[in-house]
């Protein structure tokens, strides 16, 4: 037999929401104090022309991330066929929502 909770029983234990998290606590204080050294190195190696141009733009991507936060990440989606699945219903032609009708196997 699997183990764990049976559905429907709510969970019990461990840390109640907004709780700080007491292991990395501490880290996080260590690496706050060092955040402006450590923004300090990176434009250092940023503006070393003699530094590899990998560890310049890793720097220069960590100041930036930093600064501005992360870009979001972009997906494109191919589709098959030309009919919008987002177009509303009231929007189809008869065409379109014949084919929508037939994709999933509905007579009309």
């Amino acid at each position: 037999m699997a183990g764990g909770r049976k559905p429907g029983v709510p969970k019990t234990g461990g840390r109640k929401a907004g709780t700080p998290n007491k292991a990395t606590a501490s880290l996080r204080s260590i690496a706050g104090r060092h955040t402006e050294e450590a923004i300090c190195a990176l434009l250092e190696i940023m503006k070393d022309s003699s530094a590899p141009h990998s560890a310049r733009v890793a720097a220069a991507n960590g100041i930036l991330d930093r600064a501005h936060g992360k870009p979001s990440e972009n997906q494109h989606v191919t589709l098959e066929g030309s009919v919008n699945p987002w177009k509303p219903v009231s929007e189809l032609t008869d065409e379109e929502l014949e084919a929508k009708l037939k994709k999933y196997g509905i007579e009309s």
